[in-house]
């Protein structure tokens, strides 16, 4: 079974996973002696690890023609959002991102999870921008990207998903945000906002 048809097969499970919960919960709804808000509770969180499952196959997918360094990006995220340090990431694809990011420092090192921690530790000076991946390298950190004019109901999402969003509006780019208030991590694509891990 090749990678595909695992992440096919996990998210099927999930969604049988849920029709069940959701005939069990419909079930019940006559019986008075019993709370479905527990229920409820369970199938909040099937529904967010099969966005999650869907999230990280969708994100592998978007990336791998570009880019062969998916894991070390994966591990950096990781880290970063374990620490809650936040982070901003974009991925270059087809539209050449020269023209979108401004006030850049020229890195041009090969990718490593490493290096893209030491980037976003705070008190670094590159930390509070964002890093542009150009195929197999960091091609420069400290960047700024455009910030969308949409307005967000939820309080976590800050300068870095505006940032995202924004670039992800302009361009073909995948840009990924570790949040450092909460170490949620997201993806932007096509001016929408994925979380792959909350």
């Amino acid at each position: 079974m090749d990678q595909r048809e695992q992440y096919t097969q996990g998210i099927s499970n999930y969604i049988d996973n849920i029709s069940q919960q959701l005939y069990t919960i419909n079930e019940t709804l006559t019986d008075h002696d019993c709370c479905i808000l527990s229920d409820f509770d369970e199938l909040q969180k099937l529904v967010s690890e099969a966005q999650n499952l869907a999230a990280v196959y969708y994100l592998q997918t978007y990336m791998a023609p570009y880019t062969d360094q998916y894991i070390s990006l994966s591990l950096a995220a990781q880290h970063l959002s374990e620490k809650k340090h936040g982070a901003l990431i974009a991925l270059e694809r087809n539209d050449n991102l020269d023209h979108y990011v401004h006030n850049g420092t020229f890195i041009g090192a090969d990718i490593s999870h490493v290096l893209l921690e030491t980037v976003f530790y705070p008190g670094n000076p590159l930390h509070d921008g964002g890093v542009v991946i150009r195929k197999n390298q960091i091609h420069s950190a400290g960047n700024i990207f455009p910030l969308t004019e949409i307005t967000f109901q939820n309080r976590n999402h800050g300068t870095r998903h505006r940032a995202a969003i924004g670039l992800s509006e302009k361009t073909d780019a995948i840009i990924i945000v570790v949040s450092e208030e909460t170490g949620r991590i997201s993806f932007a694509r096509n001016g929408k906002l994925f979380v792959v891990r909350a």
